[in-house]
């Protein structure tokens, strides 16, 4: 595979999860990544506890706003290599056809959105998934695209979508 990669996180809402994840893989994949969300359904908003957290770890905000999947899908857009749905209703959903034919998973992630409770329980909720979006990214970035084949890769990031889910 190649040295620079272009990765789209998708969810339903695009207001915490994927804004979450574009925003951990820009801060920890530079140079070599670049991430991008997006949604089936944008609520048009980002969650301010998204927000909180990607601040409270040092990362932009300035340019996160909640969009349309359908930005990602049309000739115009940047080349996807991966594509990954990190909640449930996404993953169900029936996808654009992602020009270049990205490779895909799914890294479901509970929806901290849905929380009802306590402003300290909705914060737990928040940052437990950030934690495991952090995780899961953490790992991604320590695959070894570069020597690894496609089936390799797939098994790989299969994988990672996985870790955590026994303690979701």
């Amino acid at each position: 595979m190649q040295e620079r990669y272009s990765v789209l996180f998708l969810c339903t809402g695009n207001s915490a999860r994927s804004i979450m994840a574009e925003a951990i893989l820009n801060g920890k994949g530079k140079p070599f990544f670049t991430a991008y969300s997006a949604g089936s359904h944008p609520s048009g908003v980002v969650r301010p506890e998204a927000l909180k957290l990607i601040e409270m770890a040092h990362l932009p905000t300035r340019d996160m706003r909640s969009k349309s999947w359908e930005e990602f899908a049309g000739p115009t857009a940047p080349h996807m290599n991966f594509v990954f749905t990190v909640c449930d209703n996404a993953a169900k959903e029936m996808c654009p056809v992602w020009p270049g034919q990205p490779m895909t998973a799914h890294w479901g992630v509970p929806d901290p959105a849905a929380v009802q409770g306590t402003r300290e329980q909705v914060e737990r909720g928040f940052r437990e998934a950030y934690m495991i979006l952090e995780r899961r990214i953490s790992l991604f970035l320590s695959l070894p695209l570069a020597s690894l084949d496609k089936l390799a890769i797939q098994k790989e990031i299969n994988r990672i979508g996985q870790e955590g889910r026994a303690a979701s």
